[in-house]
């Protein structure tokens, strides 16, 4: 496969990482937790995240054993050209119904809480196409972009949570384990997929600068997501109650649309374009993790020529089911139900398969300094 013209130093990775993992927590994440776990349901990420590290670690062992290997051609090296190439279509699938479902969740909230009169098609045109056109430009183009917007992002994020805090009350935290310990760990097992990217990532392993770039800079993400998903699902229960989230299919959108700042009303409009960039961001991000796919699996190296494609796909599947509002979302949930066991598998059956060919023991040697 073709490599990048340039690679992408750690800051960019990280930033990168944050915007596309860390914006789940402004969709509808946090209401499908709710349902199930009632006011315990901000632990799930924290529980999640623990529940990650293994695959994560693994995942980086195996993808940096291997030098100017990615996850595709690692699946290649491991299970042979046929059963390699069959896994690697598996996973190319189950990342494009994400990518199909997620952003059309993403667009029923532009449609439905900014722009009322606006056709589902037109936004939807609209989203895909920045996003095509993001992905054909590169790696380095969306890395540079990440880094240069990501202190706007979070700035406007965290302004928002300690704004909406003098709106929330701390009684709602109780009784804190909710429906129950056990119920809590299930669900955190159940839904694990949420850091499912971090996985996927390994498509763009020798893109980045070094091994230890792509080690470092994982865990790093790894760390401020984890912390920041679980502390933005601790302030909606505060200000919501867990039996108000049950009624709010968006609790970020209906957070900043509460918040008050003086005789300032309306504010929500300052808040929405920096959401709206690291949404472009997460699926230029996908669009282009899809082509890099792709492309090893018809060992085509120009893929990027497969992002206007991939993104039309998107629309036309995004915009089939009539009822977006309550048929996307069971979709969504039933993809984070087949992707948590494949991303507490696959990294775990790589790693032993690996480890059966004797391919980690000189791992050092095959290390990018």
């Amino acid at each position: 496969m073709e490599q990048s013209r340039g690679k992408i130093e750690i800051r960019e990775y990280v930033a990168l990482l944050i915007l596309v993992v860390g914006v789940k927590l402004s969709d509808d994440t946090p209401s499908i937790l709710v349902e199930y776990l009632d006011n315990a349901y901000w632990m799930a990420p924290l529980l999640m995240g623990i529940e990650s590290i293994i695959p994560i670690y693994l995942t980086i062992k195996v993808i940096t054993a291997y030098k100017n290997k990615n996850l595709h051609d690692v699946l290649l090296h491991l299970f042979g050209k046929f059963i390699g190439t069959v896994l690697s279509c598996i996973l190319l699938l189950a990342f494009f119904i994400g990518l199909t479902y997620d952003s059309a969740i993403y667009v029923d909230i532009i449609g439905t809480m900014y722009f009322t009169q606006t056709p589902y098609l037109i936004i939807y045109t609209v989203l895909m196409a920045v996003c095509a056109y993001g992905a054909k430009k590169g790696l380095e183009h969306i890395g540079s972009v990440s880094w240069l917007v990501l202190f706007y992002v979070k700035f406007s994020l965290l302004i928002a949570l300690l704004l909406a805090l003098k709106e929330g009350s701390f009684s709602f935290i109780y009784p804190i384990l909710g429906p129950g310990s056990l119920e809590v760990i299930k669900r955190s097992t159940t839904h694990v997929s949420l850091f499912v990217e971090f996985f996927f990532m390994g498509l763009i392993a020798p893109y980045l600068a070094s091994a230890k770039t792509f080690k470092k800079g994982t865990w790093i993400a790894f760390v401020i997501i984890v912390i920041e998903i679980t502390l933005a699902f601790l302030i909606y229960l505060f200000v919501f109650d867990y039996e108000g989230l049950k009624m709010l299919d968006y609790p970020y959108q209906e957070l900043i649309r509460l918040i008050r700042l003086g005789f300032l009303t309306n504010i929500e409009t300052f808040f929405f374009p920096f959401w709206i960039i690291a949404s472009f961001i997460r699926f230029t991000v996908y669009v282009y993790l899809i082509s890099v796919f792709l492309g090893g699996i018809c060992n085509i190296k120009n893929f990027e020529f497969f992002t206007p494609t991939i993104a039309t796909l998107a629309v036309i599947f995004g915009l089939g089911p009539e009822a977006p509002t309550f048929t996307v979302f069971k979709i969504r949930e039933v993809l984070l139900h087949i992707l948590s066991p494949m991303f507490l598998v696959f990294p775990c059956l790589m790693w032993l398969i690996a480890k059966i060919r004797g391919d980690l023991k000189h791992e050092e040697t095959n290390h990018n300094n």
